[in-house]
């Protein structure tokens, strides 16, 4: 498998991810990190305390990888949260909301993790 075939597996944006890390080496060493990264896991804690503070810290961290990565529909979603959270924005969305755009985040993570993981497998 080719990170170019990994990307269309999990919905990524290869083209974004090479014109910001520009060398196909850099995504792989950085696509293969993310999962272990914790920007996800930390975002789900703080939809878990519902702690403003924390949600707009983990969205906006995670918004940052996600784009630099390619990985645009998990970039969008967090950049939805961390809108809702920023500082001197009014709340446009429930917590119910809220926690349903993390569940969607958790969904399309996994799919990401499980395809990098194949991606890992097939280079052995």
């Amino acid at each position: 498998m080719t990170i170019a075939e990994l990307y269309q597996m999990i919905g990524g944006d290869y083209e974004k991810a090479i014109s910001v890390l520009r060398v196909e080496k850099l995504i792989d060493k950085h696509i293969r990190k993310f999962p272990k990264s914790g920007v996800v896991d930390a975002l789900i804690e703080a939809g878990d305390s519902m702690d403003a503070t924390a949600l707009f810290e983990a969205a906006h961290a995670m918004k940052g990888v996600c784009s630099n990565l390619g990985l645009t529909p998990l970039a969008a979603l967090a950049s939805e949260i961390a809108e809702e959270y920023r500082p001197g924005n009014g709340r446009t969305l429930s917590d119910d909301e809220v926690k349903a755009k993390i569940g969607e985040i958790k969904a399309l993570y996994e799919k990401a993790a499980d395809g990098i993981g194949a991606y890992e497998a097939a280079l052995q």
